[in-house]
């Protein structure tokens, strides 16, 4: 029983701030005739009074809403691009936050991308040596040798941890201090602040969610590595 108790619990803390942000996003993603433009018509007014019109805006996939400092293009998904949402707005100049960092030379950002890079490439690392490990263990019966590569792996997941922590204070600096100073000049209704303010949170909350679950992966190989 208290397993079982102990098993909510974690779910909850892992995937409770994911499914709260995802509802969130739906509550007010109904389309608003008041609203002056689209997400895509928005990220594209905004791109050009922040003097950034070599910035493109495309639509995406589903849920991938995201700026690309590599091909200097904000992306984002159907229903945010082409709706009168305030969600779709709120998103889209969340995703013009991240230009305007990178617009500006902001270090976070700069930070931010250059330890995704590393931590893409220590974690694949840290996989081929989580999956040698019982091999090597095998050829070579050297524990030594197999207890360095389970620490290069488990070194590795810790990398995806440490991007998503440095990723959110690069989140909440789009969100509330480029996002929403933004929207609060003329864009939205004084009466719509609260729940873009919401819609704001709740996207800074996918990031914390994500440093939970790269946890959750973590602790997932030590069991298999256990049996």
């Amino acid at each position: 029983m208290h397993f079982i108790i102990i098993l909510i619990l974690v779910i909850v803390i892992i995937f409770g701030p994911q499914w709260w942000a995802q509802y969130t996003f739906r509550r007010y993603s109904k389309p608003l005739e008041r609203l002056q433009g689209t997400g895509g018509e928005l990220a594209r007014h905004l791109l050009d009074r922040f003097e950034m019109q070599h910035v493109k805006v495309e639509k995406t996939e589903p849920n991938s809403d995201h700026y690309d400092p590599n091909d200097r293009v904000v992306r984002l998904s159907p229903n945010n691009f082409d709706d009168k949402s305030l969600t779709a707005i709120t998103v889209a100049a969340h995703e013009v936050g991240h230009a305007i960092q990178h617009h500006r030379k902001e270090k976070l950002l700069a930070w931010r991308t250059r330890l995704a890079i590393l931590a893409n490439i220590v974690q694949k690392l840290g996989v081929y040596a989580m999956m040698a490990m019982p091999v090597v263990t095998a050829i070579t019966r050297a524990p030594a040798l197999a207890g360095l590569l389970f620490f290069v792996g488990i070194g590795s997941m810790f990398m995806a941890t440490i991007v998503h922590l440095v990723t959110l204070p690069v989140e909440t600096d789009a969100s509330f201090n480029k996002a929403l100073p933004i929207l609060e000049t003329g864009y939205v209704e004084k009466e719509d602040l609260p729940k873009v303010k919401r819609i704001l949170r709740a996207a800074a909350l996918t990031y914390f969610a994500g440093s939970l679950a790269s946890l959750l992966n973590l602790w997932r190989w030590i069991a298999i590595l256990k049996r």
